[in-house]
């Protein structure tokens, strides 16, 4: 089944005394590009994830932003900036003797202070923090897999669709070579035997001029290879690899086979046929670029 490079999954939990928020989306890229986004404080998490996505999406400009929300201060230390609580205390009994101030200097009334209290995150267990984050990671994957699948599966019943009206065309090309040449060969002896007048017509002369022409027409070759790409077209899409690049390169071969057939178009019809067989190529050729 095709996966569309257009994707959104979220998901959010609480783990450990955490919020654990993973956003992952991405739109169409040629190749695999990562923009990942974590705490500043956890920045080892970044490889991890961007390692951990590369494994499931192969393709597509990918934005993953990870944030960790802590619902107690159990992460961190309060500790006490000695140097400044002495020098701050110090200039309180200095205060209070030059002023001759009623001493009320306590532990409550020095603490009002906050600056002499510091604050330091504790040391964290990074591969605990990271099997967190991964399992919230799991679920967004989940739900951004699931939105790629079903755009991939909108996306792979046009590409069939199309395919098959081409399958039609090329058909129809078919049909109607044979009868280029032979329309060729009326054409060419009506004329002849009006510049002749009533002498005798050159048969071997006539039927060599129409091989030549039948040989420059002839697209049995051309049509055949088409038939043939169709068919890989098909099995690349029943294949569970990504498909994106190796239809982008297979679309280039049918529009060369299609090329070749409108060069050598004689016939009106044929040529028609052609133009229509151009327009569908751009159409899968656009849809062809959202698949990973």
């Amino acid at each position: 089944m095709l996966k569309s490079m257009t994707g959104y999954g979220r998901c959010e939990e609480i783990v450990g005394g955490k919020k654990i928020t993973a956003e992952i989306k991405s739109v169409n890229h040629r190749y695999a590009d990562y923009n990942i986004r974590v705490p500043r404080h956890l920045g080892f998490l970044e490889e991890k994830v961007r390692g951990y996505a590369s494994s499931q999406i192969t393709r597509g400009k990918v934005d993953i932003y990870i944030t960790l929300e802590s619902y107690d201060e159990a992460d961190k230390d309060v500790l006490l900036d000695e140097a400044f609580a002495a020098s701050y205390i110090e200039a309180l009994y200095a205060l209070r003797d030059k002023f001759a101030l009623k001493d009320d200097i306590s532990v409550m009334s020095v603490a009002r202070n906050s600056d002499i209290f510091k604050t330091e995150r504790r040391e964290e267990d990074q591969e605990a923090i990271w099997q967190s984050v991964r399992a919230v990671m799991d679920k967004a994957l989940a739900d951004f897999a699931a939105m790629r699948s079903r755009e991939g599966e909108r996306i792979e019943k046009d590409l069939r669709d199309r395919i098959e009206y081409m399958k039609e065309l090329a058909a129809r090309v078919d049909e109607l070579s044979p009868q280029t040449v032979a329309d060729y060969r009326e054409k060419l002896y009506a004329k002849i035997k009006e510049l002749l007048e009533d002498r005798d017509v050159d048969e071997a002369r006539i039927l060599t001029e129409v091989a030549i022409f039948a040989d420059k027409v002839a697209v049995n070759e051309e049509t055949v290879r088409l038939g043939s790409h169709y068919e890989e077209f098909y099995r690349i899409l029943d294949s569970n690899e990504p498909a994106g690049r190796k239809l982008d390169f297979l679309i280039q071969e049918i529009n060369r086979e299609t090329n070749t057939i409108g060069s050598k178009a004689s016939d009106v019809e044929i040529a028609k046929i052609v133009v229509t067989l151009k327009g569908e190529i751009e159409k899968l050729r656009e849809q062809i670029q959202n698949i990973e």
